[in-house]
């Protein structure tokens, strides 16, 4: 801990991804505005309106593997929204011959546990690269720098709140904690990290109402502790939830959130 109060790695991550807001997303050498149909009309029709999921980064004929939480999408306008695996980040896209290059790229500066700072910046470098070669084969799409570096994504469908399995990724609970709801039973089930859990719930206009959670009454590691207390806060009230395409945020009464990913 440091003088200011913030933990020394928080406060190198947060030195790091600022330089993202620095980066600037190089232009393709030679395209055209992102808004002509007679240019890059490939890239366009492989990126445009869908959204991916990053799987992994490949740099120097090294693989990472991709947080679930890692996203993109460009939508005709050229307009970017996506997720380095923490941190949200917006762009514009640019195409040109098969090719696409990112610019004005403006990322957030959270730190998060669980997503390591050195994956972000791999995958914003690789990212801004300059030109890269778009190639689609069915639901995967490659992005290819003029080095050889890759980033592969696969492409997502958008996932319902009810049936799906709702890994948590904040509070951080090493991907342990997750969330299911039954319509058809009128409940939730799954882990909160440590200890399983069920409960009523309804589902309407927006919000679920949570009855009072039965858990089994194990002890685990004090960090599962700590995300489980902040999950049982949900229950036994209503909740706000808003479905991103696979990114589900549940709202307490008292304004603290719970994100969760759609898991596979």
């Amino acid at each position: 801990m440091d003088t200011l109060g913030t933990p020394r790695t928080n406060r190198r991550r947060l030195a790091l991804l600022a330089t993202l807001t620095l980066l600037p997303f190089a232009a393709a050498c030679g395209s055209e505005d992102a808004g002509s149909d007679s240019v890059g009309a490939g890239a366009r029709a492989s990126l445009s309106d869908a959204r991916w999921g990053v799987d992994q980064v490949t740099t120097d004929g090294k693989k990472d593997a991709a947080p679930d939480t890692a996203w993109l999408r460009v939508s005709g306008d050229g307009k970017v929204e996506g997720n380095l695996g923490c941190n949200h980040f917006g762009a514009r896209a640019d195409f040109a011959d098969g090719h696409v290059a990112f610019e004005q790229v403006q990322s957030t500066e959270m730190a998060c546990d669980g997503v390591p700072a050195d994956f972000e910046q791999t995958l914003a470098r690789t990212l801004a690269d300059g030109d890269l070669t778009a190639e689609a084969d069915g639901d995967k799409l490659t992005l290819t720098t003029k080095d050889g570096d890759r980033v592969t994504l696969s492409k997502q469908e958008a996932a319902p709140l009810k049936g799906t399995k709702w890994t948590v990724t904040s509070p951080d609970a090493d991907g342990k904690a997750h969330l299911t709801f039954d319509e058809k039973a009128g409940e939730v089930s799954g882990s909160l990290g440590c200890n399983r859990v069920k409960a009523t719930a309804t589902i309407r206009d927006g919000s679920i109402t949570l009855g009072s959670a039965s858990t089994t009454r194990m002890m685990c590691d004090t960090s599962l502790m700590t995300a489980e207390k902040k999950l049982l806060g949900l229950f036994d009230s209503t909740v706000k939830y808003r479905v991103d395409h696979r990114t589900l945020t549940l709202t307490s009464e008292n304004g603290e959130s719970v994100t969760a990913a759609a898991s596979d």
